[in-house]
């Protein structure tokens, strides 16, 4: 058996503490997990793993194995990144994590292109909240998107900056009003996202005067409302089935309002923006397949024009 691979299939149950876990992410039964975490301790003589029928833990050994292990697999792999890169011939598996709407409708299109550009890359999509172990899950890179990045264990490169607006939909504010200030939405239905407005607070950093002069006085409302979510795209559908106004970055509503399913509300407002991150666990050498697939990340979201439906005077 090779003793590389046993390694890594080790290193996989090691960071999860699970068998199920890592036969998932490696695309192996679990069975062969098994035989080769087996293996691998015979070939060691030590026992590397403590399993009971609830819980997986690390011995002394298996913590040493750990910490050396993902060392020299990072070795490795920074042997084969220099050999790929001296005959630009990227390869493998890259391991992606995403926002669930944001991954299915907006990343997709660009990992489409992107495997017909390198089709000796194969890329893994993993749909989550963001707060993803990215060590943990085996994941190469994820994309967050928040107002503020707090993680500061990994490394992150903001990709973008996306302006974000309220809408809600034509029958909402005929039978509501529409809102002429800040202070008016405390008194409607507000749709909240939990992850981004966890206290119910949206923030608008200035506002466009109808003489075209736009100000940076930051303003907040705390707001209230029968519906939150921790995706933006379930308050989205109960903007279209009229519940009430919700805040969203404008890729997601764009469609939306180009096609009058909802209106942009308070449109002389800023709400705060999100930025687009891309994330990377904490380990020297990136992978020559990471280091590609980021680049025409970044270069995609340059040529983004996130601004053309933020509907501002």
């Amino acid at each position: 058996m090779d003793k590389l691979k046993a390694i890594e299939v080790f290193i996989e149950v090691a960071q999860g503490l699970s068998f199920s876990g890592a036969a998932q992410r490696l695309g192996m039964a679990k069975g062969n997990v098994t035989k080769h975490i087996a293996w691998l301790e015979q070939s060691l003589g030590v026992q590397l793993l403590t399993r009971t029928t609830k819980s997986v833990s690390l011995t002394e050994s298996g913590l040493s194995l750990l910490e050396n292990g993902r060392e020299l697999l990072d070795r490795v792999d920074s042997i084969d990144t220099a050999v790929r890169q001296s005959v630009k011939e990227p390869k493998g598996m890259l391991r992606l994590g995403a926002p669930p709407s944001f991954g299915a409708f907006h990343l997709v299109p660009i990992i489409t292109a992107f495997s017909s550009a390198h089709p000796d890359i194969q890329v893994v999509l993993y749909l989550d909240d963001g707060r993803t172990d990215l060590v943990a899950e085996g994941l190469d890179m994820s994309v967050r998107i928040a107002t503020s990045l707090k993680d500061t264990s990994q490394i992150a490169q903001r990709l973008a900056v996306v302006p974000q607006l309220l809408v809600a939909s034509p029958d909402y504010l005929r039978r509501r009003g529409t809102p002429q200030t800040i202070a008016d939405l405390a008194a409607h239905e507000c749709m909240v996202h939990a992850l981004k407005s966890p206290t119910n607070i949206w923030t608008f950093m200035g506002d466009v005067h109808p003489a075209g002069v736009k100000t940076n006085s930051k303003s907040t409302v705390r707001v209230h409302g029968t519906i939150r979510a921790n995706y933006g795209e379930p308050l989205r559908h109960a903007a279209l089935l009229g519940h009430g106004i919700s805040m969203h970055p404008t890729y997601m509503v764009m469609q939306d309002i180009q096609e009058g399913r909802l209106v942009s509300v308070l449109p002389q407002f800023r709400p705060v923006g999100v930025d687009i991150y891309a994330v990377f666990p904490s380990r020297k050498n990136m992978p020559v397949r990471v280091r590609t697939f980021l680049d025409f990340l970044r270069q995609w979201f340059a040529a983004a024009d996130w601004h053309a439906y933020q509907n501002v005077p």
